[in-house]
């Protein structure tokens, strides 16, 4: 039987209006972008990791640096993150990619083998945690950010094949969820309304503050209970980024891609 080949994409660019060049902003010493791979490097079921970054020539930087770094990438399609999805997986053969997005500096390395497994021995298309991008704070919200995506590489061509646009570079996972010829099923996560309140990613000034203090606190392999007991003790933690939930969240909203499918 063939080894079916499972790959973390972490699609990533630079342009950035909120936060420049947030996946090379230094933590604790190392580009925060350095510090998400190394985290993903303690997965048991993957096989390779690779940045998908984009042919635009303002990643020309980045490039520079994951060559130094001899961490793999990729170039592709600047607004079309799903085709540049495909035309990596189709050149490093993947079966099975697991998306962690490049500012999800937090994703527990659990969560990515827990996705991976389930696609490897389930029949199931599409995998996401319950803190999806749908809604920021639904009633269903583990903690944002540490959870990814994972999807097989038959569902990503179908996907590709019967989306109308050619900009998919924010939202993307929605069309997953929405198509009726792929099955997605959520990961159950206990939660409790603490939990709800906290976002993290990288996207504003005010994330890699609240980022600085964390990493600061616990180091950089952290667990996810290890996470958690920092915010329950040090609830004002919270605070730091309360103010641009919101915005966030609009923002989203804003810039989603146009779902429709054929």
């Amino acid at each position: 039987m063939n080894e079916i080949k499972c790959d973390i994409f972490i699609p990533v660019r630079l342009e950035n209006s909120r936060l420049p060049k947030k996946h090379l902003q230094p933590l604790i010493g190392k580009p925060a972008l350095q510090h998400l791979v190394e985290r993903l490097t303690l997965c048991q079921e993957i096989r390779k990791i690779v940045v998908c970054c984009t042919t635009d020539s303002t990643d020309d930087e980045l490039i520079d640096f994951l060559q130094k770094k001899e961490i793999t990438f990729f170039r592709g399609n600047k607004k079309d993150i799903l085709q540049r999805f495909l035309d990596a997986a189709k050149k490093f053969d993947t079966d099975i990619i697991i998306d962690v997005e490049g500012d999800k500096i937090y994703t527990d390395p659990n969560y990515v083998d827990n996705i991976a497994n389930l696609l490897k021995t389930h029949d199931v298309d599409f995998i996401i945690g319950n803190d999806s991008q749908i809604k920021f704070n639904p009633s269903n919200h583990f903690i944002h950010g540490i959870i990814p995506a994972g999807f097989k590489k038959n569902a990503l061509e179908k996907i590709c094949r019967s989306k109308n646009t050619n900009d998919t570079a924010t939202g993307y996972r929605e069309f997953f969820i929405k198509s009726k010829s792929i099955k997605s099923e959520f990961l159950v996560i206990n939660t409790d309304d603490f939990l709800n309140k906290i976002r993290l990613t990288l996207d504003y000034p005010e994330d890699l503050q609240l980022a600085e203090k964390i990493f600061e606190s616990i180091g950089a392999r952290f667990s996810k209970d290890e996470l958690i007991n920092l915010f329950k003790k040090n609830s004002e933690l919270i605070s730091i980024t309360k103010k641009i939930n919101r915005e966030w969240e609009l923002n989203y909203e804003k810039n989603k891609t146009d779902l429709t499918l054929d």
